[in-house]
């Protein structure tokens, strides 16, 4: 699968489906809520950028929240993340999650060895609630090598247009490369569950993993009209989490 040819086209044609897919959305008064997870420089701003580009942005969301208060890191961890939760007609999809206590916050020691177990046992459970309450959620991890991330940060760098994504964990992001791989794969083998399995997008090539992740996220979502052949993924690109087995992710 080619998708480097031709890559407009083809983008087009799945964002024309997201929006048939809204528009029964809105009717039906679902609850859509897709995670995208992923080391800095993987890809999610792009992703979610082609993704939102032509829906009606007063029903679809796009939540990345910053550094949490003082007041915030001393509720429920769940709790800031509650309020963002999807309503009836809403496609929200979260620029990170709850997932940094499984990432980064364990990582630069923004949180403690029982905080980031605690969330590990209980995040499959609280899913599990959302999933039950009527919500769809989709959650995706972009997995990038060292080399592409390391090309990718010093574009940002170098580009004055992407200077607003430059930040002083960059340098970290990179230097603690194992420590990320480590907990990534903790992540992966323990949050992975029945109601809300994790799918894998390899994201060296950008606008492969683009569309072969708005053609998963199509594929595992009902509308009428649906054009099933524009929707394969790529197997190489595209991979399903499965407890046990090696999906011999860039480390």
């Amino acid at each position: 699968m080619h998708d480097n040819n031709h890559y407009e086209e083809k983008l087009q044609a799945l964002q024309i489906e997201l929006v048939k897919f809204q528009r029964h959305l809105i009717k039906s008064n679902e609850k859509i809520l897709v995670i995208l997870e992923g080391r800095d420089a993987a890809g999610k701003d792009g992703a979610i950028k082609r993704i939102t580009e032509h829906l009606s942005p007063r029903d679809t969301r796009v939540v990345a929240l910053s550094k949490p208060s003082d007041r915030e890191e001393k509720q429920w961890y769940f709790q800031r993340y509650v309020t963002h939760l999807p309503g009836p007609a809403e496609f929200v999809l979260f620029n990170r999650s709850w997932y940094n206590r499984a990432g980064v916050e364990p990582v630069m020691g923004f949180c403690t060895h029982h905080q980031h177990e605690e969330f590990l046992n209980t995040v499959p459970a609280f899913e599990d609630m959302l999933v039950r309450s009527g919500i769809c959620l989709l959650k995706y991890y972009l997995n990038i090598s060292r080399d592409e991330q390391q090309r990718r940060m010093l574009e940002r760098h170098n580009n004055p247009l992407k200077q607003w994504k430059v930040s002083s964990i960059d340098e970290t992001a990179v230097s603690k490369w194992k420590e990320y791989s480590e907990a990534r794969d903790s992540m992966l083998a323990r949050t992975h569950h029945q109601s809300a399995p994790w799918t894998v997008i390899d994201s060296d090539d950008k606008k492969s993993a683009r569309l072969n992740l708005i053609r998963h996220i199509l594929k595992n979502l009902d509308y009428p009209e649906k054009k099933h052949h524009l929707l394969l993924t790529d197997p190489l690109i595209v991979r399903e989490w499965a407890i046990g087995e090696s999906l011999q992710l860039k480390s």
